[in-house]
């Protein structure tokens, strides 16, 4: 089955066990592969974009480029959108048209949601504290009773707020007392940090966004939706609370005619995309003519994924077999 289906249950696969160290099956390359990227030559408009470009400036040269958050502000269907390497530290942005974005020749354009925290003070008791302002406290999902999960699922288990050290991600605790070098707490009530390393001399980053790019259906940047799926080529995004993407769709409730979903964007592409180190979602991806490409998802927990996939077109099927899912994948285990 998963060799058949080139994507759709390969997606849900990557995304439970792609951190882990398999053995990769024959038949590759797999993953996001090395690519030199040419402007694309039928583009209407390209806007080039660097970690330092201005929000006035056009993003019409390489010499003087723009953010990222204005070129998508500025960009309607058929533009391009250019990324200079280095680290996007963004998120939330929304889009409503079928652009491309993809990095600049062979540069490795990377999108962070999360920001430096540079400002610890040590405390008497041996651990270090930052006031931090965007966190992300989540309420239990439906299957937890506290009769019988309380003692196996502490509630911060469904926090979404992630700490990173140097790259390395520390594991969330519930009381001062069990902070240590490879783990952290939160105060929400006094928006505050607690880590047990000493932060001097290393980098600590701190998830600051719930999502990367979220394609949605109604109007944004006063443009309406034009139904066509955007194409992300070469990228990497990681270090989100909650998701990297998602796009929207309306999805069944009940019983429905398959041939009434799927038509809200039609036509995503993503190629050689790594997503990592999101608190919970990789990503939702909803749609006919869905292409995922040479794509590596990975996490720091296989269980704390969810993906809504509606592989409703392109399978790329090698047999006559039908393909039998369109429907949910959904890992529902609190991360730990």
């Amino acid at each position: 089955m998963i060799h058949r289906l080139k994507f759709g249950f390969v997606f849900i696969v990557s995304l439970l066990v792609g951190s882990a160290a398999f053995s990769q099956p024959s038949g590759g390359p797999y993953g996001p592969q090395p690519q030199t990227y040419q402007i694309p030559k039928d583009a209407a408009h390209v806007y080039y974009i660097a970690p330092d470009g201005r929000a006035d400036a056009s993003g019409a040269t390489l010499a003087e480029p723009t953010t990222l958050t204005s070129a998508i502000a500025k960009a309607v269907t058929g533009d391009a959108l250019i990324l200079r390497g280095g680290t996007y530290r963004t998120g939330g942005l929304q889009l409503n048209q079928g652009i491309i974005i993809q990095p600049y020749a062979d540069e490795k354009p990377v999108l962070k949601g999360t920001l430096v925290a540079d400002k610890w003070e040590a405390q008497g008791n041996g651990l270090w504290r930052t006031s931090w302002s965007t966190l992300f406290p989540m309420k239990p999902q439906d299957w937890w009773r506290r009769s019988r999960e309380g003692r196996k699922t502490p509630l911060w288990l469904f926090n979404n707020d992630m700490v990173f050290i140097d790259g390395k991600p520390l594991k969330a605790v519930g009381w001062d007392g069990a902070v240590d070098v490879n783990s952290y707490l939160v105060d929400y009530d006094k928006g505050q940090i607690y880590i047990g390393a000493d932060p001097t001399h290393h980098l600590v980053e701190i998830t600051a966004h719930d999502s990367a790019v979220v394609r949605v259906t109604g109007e944004v940047h006063g443009k309406s939706s034009d139904h066509k799926g955007y194409t992300l080529r070469g990228l990497t995004f990681t270090q989100y609370a909650y998701r990297a993407l998602e796009i929207e769709g309306k999805e069944p409730e009940g019983p429905a005619d398959p041939a009434t979903f799927g038509k809200d964007v039609v036509g995503t592409t993503l190629e050689d995309v790594t997503i990592s180190y999101c608190s919970r979602v990789a990503g939702y991806f909803r749609g006919d003519k869905l292409v995922i490409r040479n794509s590596l998802i990975r996490t720091v927990a296989p269980r704390v994924f969810i993906s809504s996939i509606r592989p409703t077109c392109c399978w790329r099927r090698t047999s006559s077999r039908a393909p039998t899912a369109r429907r949910r994948s959904v890992a529902t285990t609190p991360r730990r």
